[in-house]
């Protein structure tokens, strides 16, 4: 009877442990953090740029050339793929979590049994042998019950980490593709300068030839010759200098490409390339899909969670059930006498934390802080996502004003230039008033370029932080 009522009150308190554990309850992310519509933004609509597979964004042929050999030997982009190779293989492991631990074993013991000890004398009286051996070879198995979703967070964990290296691929490939075609673009603005400056050179030298001659016929003193010569050596100046930042752009595109330094080929120009207009923003909830980023945070406390669930599942006790199997001998030449050396034992308990529950319970407070900290991170991601797409709206938007004053700045200077030359010959104008507008020209000329490199920049900046570029 008392042997009976004990076991009622082991299975009493067995239940009552089991239902004061409660899983873990994982912790949504905050979508809400997300406004309506970007600022800047004309309109409300819902086709994203971000949507268009890079090599449809971009429509220049040399570009698309050193995006794909970027994109398919850059070093960077070869680890992020070794990165989820590795969290795939993780991710596999996680998977047989559930699965019984099977190891096969076979031993061979030998002792030598003291003379003067209750075994030695036994075995020598009973056995006649001063040594024991024992033959053994069989199987083990242990399995733990996923109660409490140790496993199955363990398995979620692992997902979330295969899935967030595969995001981190995504957004290393945007980052490559914008800053490719960023580079591309610097070197046709590059190029656009040096031909302004070499063609201001010869503007300058025709200016020059008309100074000199007017100094040697006593018409101009010398400071008029030395201020013409001052203002040629500027664009002569700038001449080497532009060589110079072409060869190192070239450079870093090299690099980028996974290739040493070398010359690009390209036949593009800069002001044949139209920008686009009217480029999509969407709205800003499709950030979470789009941006790899973004969709990391949000990986990254799908993973909190887990961790979370993982250490809280460690506080409750485990149920294990092991086994062990095969066959085991005295002697040699009986290890294999079946059924006689068959045995097999079968346990299965319950283990619960006792001392180190204090420091599992600091892990699980931990992580519950870690969560904490992922949703923050997630929030701040996607404030960041946001801020880049409206700074991007407010370039395009700018950018295209300021082109304009600056294209028809440029056209009323080449008007000046023509004038004033005419002027100068006529001898109804100064050789400074000549060489102040030609300097002016120069000036407006590079500006123009940047512009106009800066606006295709801009929208390469829009694609980008849209989360274009990966597919």
């Amino acid at each position: 009877m008392k042997k009976y009522i004990t076991k009622i009150a082991m299975v009493a308190i067995l239940t009552i442990t089991i239902l004061s554990c409660k899983v873990s309850k994982d912790i949504e992310v905050p979508k809400e953090v997300l406004p309506e519509n970007f600022r800047n933004q004309e309109g409300n609509d819902t086709l994203n740029t971000a949507a268009v597979n890079w090599k449809s964004f971009f429509e220049e042929p040399d570009l698309v050339k050193l995006i794909d050999v970027a994109v398919a030997k850059n070093n960077d982009l070869q680890i992020a793929e070794k990165n989820i190779a590795i969290a795939n293989l993780k991710f596999k492991q996680s998977r047989l979590g559930n699965f019984p631990q099977l190891n096969a074993y076979s031993k061979v013991v030998t002792n030598r049994l003291s003379d003067n000890s209750l075994n030695g004398i036994s075995t020598g009286q009973f056995l006649g042998q001063k040594h024991l051996e024992d033959y053994a070879v069989g199987l083990d198995l242990s399995w733990e019950a996923d109660i409490w979703g140790k496993i199955k967070n363990q398995k979620k964990n692992a997902l979330a980490e295969f899935m967030q290296t595969a995001e981190a691929k995504k957004a290393l490939q945007t980052t490559i593709v914008a800053t490719v075609s960023k580079g591309f673009y610097d070197l046709l603005m590059l190029d656009a300068q040096l031909e302004i400056a070499k063609k201001t050179l010869v503007l300058n030298d025709s200016t020059l030839f008309i100074v000199s001659l007017q100094f040697e016929s006593g018409q101009l003193s010398s400071l008029a010759k030395d201020q013409t010569e001052a203002q040629r050596l500027v664009a002569a100046q700038l001449i080497p200098k532009l060589e110079q930042n072409i060869e190192i752009q070239e450079n870093a595109l090299s690099v980028l490409s996974g290739s040493f330094p070398d010359k690009k080929e390209r036949e593009s120009q800069l002001n044949k390339i139209l920008v686009k207009e009217n480029l999509s923003a969407g709205i800003p909830s499709q950030l979470l899909e789009k941006r790899p980023d973004v969709k990391s945070a949000e990986l990254g406390v799908t993973m909190a969670n887990a961790k979370v669930g993982i250490t809280k599942a460690s506080l409750y006790p485990a149920l294990n059930i092991t086994a062990v199997t095969g066959v085991n001998s005295f002697e040699l030449d009986k290890w294999f006498n079946i059924p006689a050396s068959l045995f097999g034992t079968v346990t299965g308990g319950i283990t619960a934390p006792i001392f180190n529950s204090k420091k599992l319970r600091t892990q699980y407070e931990v992580a519950k802080v870690q969560r904490e900290q992922a949703i923050l991170q997630f929030k701040q991601t996607v404030l960041v996502a946001v801020q880049e797409v409206s700074d991007a709206l407010a370039k395009i938007k700018k950018q295209e004003e300021q082109y304009d004053i600056a294209k028809e700045r440029v056209a009323k200077l080449q008007k000046t230039i023509g004038n004033a030359d005419m002027l100068f010959k006529s001898g109804m104008a100064t050789y400074l008033e000549v060489i102040v507008a030609q300097g002016n020209l120069l000036s407006a000329e590079l500006e123009l370029a940047t512009i106009k490199k800066d606006r295709l920049v801009s929208n390469v900046e829009l694609y980008r932080a849209l989360g274009g570029g990966w597919e």
